[in-house]
């Protein structure tokens, strides 16, 4: 997406809007800081969904749902009001799920039930250029093993969000289903297909959400598994015909065969 620079008439949008765009869409320190408290404030979204489902809805609860939300709802504005087109931001998928999460949040007669579609933030984060680009500059690592760790993230993102399902579909009147450990432990043994059966989900609903997790878990199982197994790759975009992956030690591009100048740091 691209953003105005100030020469493009940044200069005349209002202060907030300016802070927002500076904090979602440029480089600079705080912003930096910024979005990786965002990435922290999603972890911490998540652990407290999975904490709760352990406890009562007592009202300390409600109020810390309420808190959470209001504070997810003011992200939530800030991103809008930073976007070069929120209407478009406002109608991609996940920031309508995100939106459906933030409510779940705000009204405590929901008990946060649709908080965990909260994990596809992660997701899209993880698929966002700026993010990337900044986490293989901090983190040589990520780099090294890009492929693998997003489609990691993708596996346990699904998990997560399939145990958030079969929790909220489940738990109000199948007695297996107590809390997010029965959801994630049925979760786990359909995604592999082990299927011991001593946790069944009963009804039509029940059958079709067995299959969405056995077939899209399995798939996604195997995605990891094949970029474990990949040989690994250096990204460097080629700067003749834009091929991304290469061998460790290329000079040259096997595509076009231009000269490569991949960074390395030597040893």
């Amino acid at each position: 997406m691209k953003v105005p620079t100030a020469a493009g008439g940044l200069s005349t949008l209002p202060a907030d809007r300016r802070l927002f765009r500076e904090l979602y869409y440029r480089d600079t320190p705080r912003a930096v800081r910024y979005r990786y408290a965002l990435l922290a404030l999603d972890a911490v979204t998540l652990v407290f969904i999975v904490a709760t489902s352990f406890t009562a809805r007592t009202w300390v609860v409600e109020i810390a749902d309420v808190l959470l939300g209001l504070v997810l709802a003011a992200e939530f504005v800030a991103r809008l009001r930073a976007s070069p087109a929120p209407w478009r931001e406002l109608a991609h998928p996940a920031t309508i799920a995100d939106a459906v999460a933030i409510v779940c949040f705000v009204i405590p007669y929901l008990g946060a039930v649709a908080g965990f579609l909260r994990a596809l933030r992660v997701l899209r984060l993880l698929r966002s250029r700026r993010v990337v680009a900044r986490l293989r500059r901090d983190f040589p690592a990520f780099q090294r093993n890009e492929d693998t760790i997003v489609a990691a993230a993708d596996l346990v993102v699904f998990i997560f969000i399939m145990t958030g399902v079969v929790y909220e579909t489940q738990h109000w009147s199948n007695p297996q289903i107590r809390d997010y450990a029965d959801s994630l432990y049925f979760t786990i043994t359909a995604l592999t297909t082990t299927g011991f059966g001593d946790i069944t989900l009963p009804g039509r609903t029940g059958r079709l959400i067995s299959v969405v997790i056995m077939f899209a878990g399995v798939t996604l199982f195997l995605r990891l598994a094949q970029s474990l197994f990949r040989p690994n790759k250096i990204r460097f975009p080629c700067p003749q015909c834009g091929l991304q992956r290469h061998e460790p030690d290329a000079v040259h591009c096997k595509a076009c065969g231009h000269v490569l100048n991949i960074p390395d740091e030597g040893g």
